[in-house]
C-alpha cells in the first residue's frame, strides 16, 4: 500500500497497532524496520523510493510526498509516534497540530544512528517517558527524559515487555489495570516463561507489584490487579487471576519442521495449531519455525512463517547431526543425511535440554516443539 500525501486531501490509512513508526531516510528506515519487527503493536511508514520488496508481507505502509501531511492522521489514531527524523524539523511539523497534554499523543524522536531516544511530547499522561525508555532499552541507545517530575517508576502495563515482542492476549483490561499499577494498589505478577530482564530501573520494585511462582499462589492473595506473562493457555480456574487482569504472550515456542517437499502451507498450519492446541500453549507465542537447509526453499514453510511474522531458520546437517536426540531415524538419514530433522533443529535454536514435544508425525509434516528457557 503506497499512500499519496497531498495537500488538502484526507490520509486513509490501515490501522493494526498502538504505536506509529515514521521514518524518511535511507538509515532511518534500517533502524525502522528493526524496531517494526522487533516492537510489537506498531504500524511502520516510510518513503516509498525506499522500497525493499516485502512491505506487504511485513505490513509496512509506504508513501509519497511530504512527511508532514501525514501527521495529522497519525496523531489522531494513534497512541503514540516514533519518529525518526530530526527533532527539529519534528517540532516544525507537529506544532500546528498540538491541542492538549491529555488528548495528543506521545512523541519519541530517535536519531539517525539510533543513539539517542527522546521523549518530546506527552511525556507523562501520554506516556513518552516510558515509550523512549522501552525503545532505548530495545535499541541499546540513551533515553532521553527531560520531564522535572518524572519520579513514577513503575510498569507501563501497555508497554510491558514490547521490546522483547510479547504481545497481550486482550487490550480489554489494560486501562483498568494499569489503573491499579499508578494508584499503588497491590498488583500480582506471574511468569512463566519469557525474559526475565524486564525491570529496567535503577531502584527496587514498587511494593504494591508482588511477585509470585504460580498463578494459583496469587489468586490465594487477592490482588486487586494482575499481569500473567505465560505462553500456556490457563484452566478456567486460574483464568480468574484475569477479571482485572492482562495476560502477556512472550515469544518463546519454537517449531522444528519437516515435511515432504511440496506440502502446502495450508497442510503445516493446520498440524501446527493442532500440536499447539494439543499442548495447551498459545499460537501468539511461537518465535520461530526451524529446519534443515535443504528447507529453506520449502514454499509451504516460507509462506507460513510469513503470514504470522514468524523467523525461519535452518541449520545444516553436520549441525544437525551435533545434537543428541531421542528419536533418531534411519529413513531421514537416507533422504538427508540427518539423523533428525524438527528434533534437534528445535533443540539448536532453542537451546532447551528437553522439548515439550519430541517429535510427531501428521500427513506429510513431522513437528517438534520447544520452549526457549530463560
Amino acid at each position: 500500500m503506497t499512500l499519496v500525501l497531498e495537500e488538502g486531501k484526507n490520509v486513509e490509512l490501515k490501522q493494526t497497532g498502538t504505536y506509529a513508526i515514521v521514518a524518511i531516510t535511507k538509515h532511518g528506515v534500517v533502524l525502522a524496520r528493526n524496531l517494526h519487527a522487533n516492537f510489537h503493536q506498531t504500524d511502520l511508514f516510510y518513503m516509498s523510493k525506499f522500497e525493499k520488496g516485502d512491505e506487504v508481507e511485513q505490513n509496512i505502509t509506504l508513501f509519497e510526498g511530504n512527511v508532514r501531511m501525514l501527521l495529522p492522521t497519525l496523531f489522531k489514531k494513534y497512541k503514540g509516534i516514533i519518529m525518526i527524523i530530526s527533532l527539529g524539523a519534528v517540532v516544525r511539523m507537529i506544532a500546528p497540530i498540538l491541542k492538549d497534554k491529555k488528548t495528543d499523543p506521545a512523541v519519541v524522536v530517535i536519531d539517525d544512528k539510533g543513539q539517542h531516544v527522546i521523549s518530546v511530547l506527552s511525556g507523562h499522561l501520554g506516556g513518552a517517558n516510558e515509550l523512549t525508555r522501552e525503545v532505548a532499552e530495545l535499541l541499546h541507545a540513551t533515553p532521553v527524559i527531560t520531564t522535572a517530575s518524572d519520579v513514577q517508576k513503575t510498569i507501563p502495563v501497555d508497554l510491558f515487555g514490547s521490546r522483547f515482542g510479547w504481545v497481550w492476549e486482550s487490550a480489554e483490561k489494560l486501562t483498568p489495570v494499569s489503573a491499579s499499577v499508578v494508584n499503588e494498589e497491590h498488583v500480582a505478577i506471574i511468569q512463566e516463561s519469557g525474559e526475565k530482564n524486564w525491570w529496567m530501573h535503577d531502584k527496587a520494585l514498587p511494593g504494591n507489584l508482588k511477585i509470585y511462582q504460580t498463578i494459583e499462589d496469587a489468586i490465594d492473595a487477592k490482588p486487586k490487579a494482575a499481569l500473567v506473562v505465560t505462553h500456556r493457555h490457563l484452566t478456567d480456574e486460574e483464568k480468574v487471576i484475569l477479571q482485572n487482569g492482562v495476560l502477556y504472550r512472550p515469544k518463546v515456542i519454537v517449531l522444528g519442521i519437516g515435511c515432504n517437499r511440496g506440502t502446502s502451507s495450508e497442510e503445516i498450519e493446520q498440524v501446527i495449531h493442532t500440536t499447539l492446541e494439543e499442548l495447551q500453549f498459545s499460537v501468539k507465542s511461537v518465535k520461530a519455525i526451524c529446519s534443515i537447509d535443504l528447507k529453506k526453499d520449502e514454499a509451504g514453510i516460507i509462506e507460513v512463517a510469513q503470514k504470522h511474522q514468524w523467523e525461519f531458520s535452518c541449520y545444516t546437517v553436520e549441525e544437525l547431526n551435533s545434537i543428541q536426540i531421542e528419536l533418531p531415524s534411519e529413513t531421514v538419514y537416507k533422504f538427508t543425511g540427518a539423523y533428525g530433522v524438527s528434533e534437534p533443529a528445535a533443540r539448536l535454536y532453542s537451546g532447551a535440554h528437553t522439548l515439550a514435544l519430541t517429535k510427531k508425525k501428521s500427513g506429510n509434516v513431522t513437528i517438534s516443539v520447544a520452549v526457549i528457557p530463560y
